[in-house]
């Protein structure tokens, strides 16, 4: 044979063969059909052949017996001989795509490689590591880190997983602390769940939708008197800092206790310290048993507060479709606005207005428009959105909020003026609107709180009108102090919510007049005395108006109660 030719009589005679630390001795004559014999082999005269077979053998002596070979082991023969020793070893081929590490810094990193990843898949770095793909390139795949980056360096293997990030959701997240991967950090033990789901999602259909008809009481008396919501709304909260944003976000999941709304609230960018008074706020007043807490602190990378918003939309969301009613509090977005702009620039993307990348509507767009109240079709819940944004000296007209003012369906603005003259919550009525309005407004709210908006512009109007010292007539007069107690009467304590029964009866009586003798500082004992004289004598008439009844009949006998209190049991 053409193998054996320069090798003398070692084919006929057999030979003495040395493979790895043993020497064996093979003979000629083995039988034809045994392809790996232990007790008859004859030597194959192709090294680079032989090596690979002693290593794969781990030096054991294996000779595959030879019929015919040719050096490039065309014969199916010797193949399939080979794949016979392969297999007795359990070695098994598998394909992976895999990239490397370009560069890393900054939670970043810039990979090659990877031509089958997709936008939002995971990625695993060799100290287990994952990141987040955000940038498809020709020439190379931007991810920003999930971790820390200090055991990642350039000339790593990092390989796709082939799923994208989801995060855990559930009833069983209800009353946790959670970060933006949905890993507890509460130090209550590990969570429970078996459904996950991805944290970018597509927004419900126009036909999967019903409009918002459902009012979700905020127990705020001026934002379900002037600027009500609805369940499925989307209700932007904006106003400088220090002013009472986080305040109204908190007295709304606050209020929904025993109304059957599950609550997340997504904290991003706060500083830890302010995280723990939310969370103490919740447990002191038994939110915290309805409510999840995603937390995305100033502390961590910015790919944290990136994701957070997602993944507490994802949880919310698990509610609405599974037929619930959801509540979801995004404290605050401007923060979201910044993080993304960084990563953005870390990943060389081109920068636009204020540096913010291209896409930084769409960023916010297609979080907030996942919003919404489904059909009796499709399961009838709903998610409502509360994001909050931080605004410069009061310029409502700055890149974010008014990106944010286009995408939401209203906005309760709130102004350091008020708030410095003590007018808690501080929301300035002739800028906020809702525009979902009375549709999802208790009837008998709607009824009492029909002209409060116009009465409060006319006062205001009025207020400065009288500064110029001006003699005013008695009417004139008369609508000024009116104005004022309906003022007072629509400021409340923070942490205090209010039913919505009792917010007809205080509204109603300031509105028609019942308060105009009352001197101002004593506006909120009259508004105490009052809801619990209600309660006490009265508390069938309260039944009716929480249930949203009211016609002539209920008005009169609102009349006469109020007429009677302030008869016999307010001192003049």
């Amino acid at each position: 044979m053409a193998a054996c030719k320069g090798r003398s009589s070692n084919c006929a005679a057999g030979t003495r063969q040395k493979l790895g630390e043993q020497t064996v001795t093979t003979p000629a004559s083995s039988p034809p059909d045994d392809p790996v014999s232990a007790d008859t082999r004859q030597p194959l005269h192709t090294d680079d052949l032989l090596d690979l077979i002693t290593h794969l053998a781990d030096s054991r002596p294996y000779q595959l017996r030879q019929t015919e070979v040719t050096h490039d082991l065309e014969s199916e023969y010797h193949i399939s001989a080979l794949r016979g020793l392969v297999d007795q070893y359990h070695y098994r081929l598998s394909a992976q795509s895999v990239g490397t590490v370009r560069q890393v810094g900054d939670g970043v990193a810039i990979l090659s490689g990877l031509s089958g990843v997709m936008v939002d898949e995971l990625v695993l770095f060799p100290d287990g590591t994952h990141g987040l793909v955000l940038d498809l390139d020709q020439g190379y795949v931007g991810c920003v880190l999930l971790g820390t980056d200090e055991h990642i360096h350039a000339g790593d293997i990092v390989r796709e997983t082939g799923r994208v990030i989801d995060v855990p959701v559930g009833k069983s997240l209800l009353g946790r602390v959670v970060n933006a991967l949905g890993r507890p950090i509460d130090n209550l033990g590990p969570l429970e769940v078996e459904t996950r789901r991805p944290i970018d999602h597509p927004a419900p259909t126009f036909i999967q939708r019903t409009p918002v008809s459902e009012p979700l009481q905020t127990g705020i008396k001026t934002v379900d008197s002037v600027i009500p919501l609805g369940r499925g709304q989307r209700e932007l909260v904006i106003g400088d800092r220090q002013i009472g944003k986080t305040a109204i976000a908190v007295d709304t999941v606050i209020n929904q206790h025993d109304q059957g709304v599950y609550c997340i609230y997504v904290c991003i960018g706060q500083k830890m310290s302010t995280v723990v008074h939310i969370v103490e706020t919740f447990r002191e007043h038994d939110a915290l048993d309805y409510t999840t807490v995603v937390v995305a602190s100033a502390e961590e990378s910015p790919s944290m507060a990136y994701l957070a918003p997602y993944a507490g939309c994802a949880m919310a969301e698990a509610f609405m479709y599974a037929g619930k009613h959801a509540l979801i509090v995004y404290d605050d977005l401007s923060k979201h606005a910044i993080a993304y702009r960084q990563l953005s620039l870390l990943l060389q993307r081109p920068a636009g207005r204020e540096a913010y990348p291209g896409d930084i509507f769409y960023l916010h767009s297609r979080l907030l428009e996942r919003s919404a109240r489904l059909s009796a079709a499709h399961g009838g819940g709903s998610m409502t959105a509360l994001p909050i944004v931080e605004t410069q000296a009061g310029n409502i007209a700055a890149y974010i909020p008014t990106n944010l003012i286009s995408i939401t369906d209203g906005q309760i603005y709130l102004t350091t003026q008020l708030f410095n003259q003590a007018i808690h919550p501080a929301i300035d009525v002739g800028l906020s609107v809702s525009r979902v309005g009375g549709a999802a407004q208790n009837a008998a709210m709607r009824a009492v709180s029909s002209h409060l908006a116009l009465d409060i512009a006319q006062f205001l109007e009025l207020q400065i009108f009288a500064r110029f010292g001006t003699e005013l007539d008695k009417d004139t007069r008369r609508q000024l102090a009116r104005g004022e107690r309906v003022r007072a009467i629509l400021t409340q304590p923070q942490y205090a919510p209010m039913p919505v029964e009792h917010q007809v009866v205080v509204i109603y009586a300031a509105g028609q007049g019942y308060l105009d003798d009352v001197p101002i500082e004593q506006v909120r004992g009259f508004e105490t005395r009052l809801l619990a004289f209600l309660g006490q004598q009265y508390s069938g008439l309260l039944a009716e108006f929480s249930a949203g009844h009211w016609n002539s009949t209920l008005e009169q006998d609102l009349q006469d109660t109020l007429a009677h209190f302030k008869e016999h049991a307010w001192p003049r």
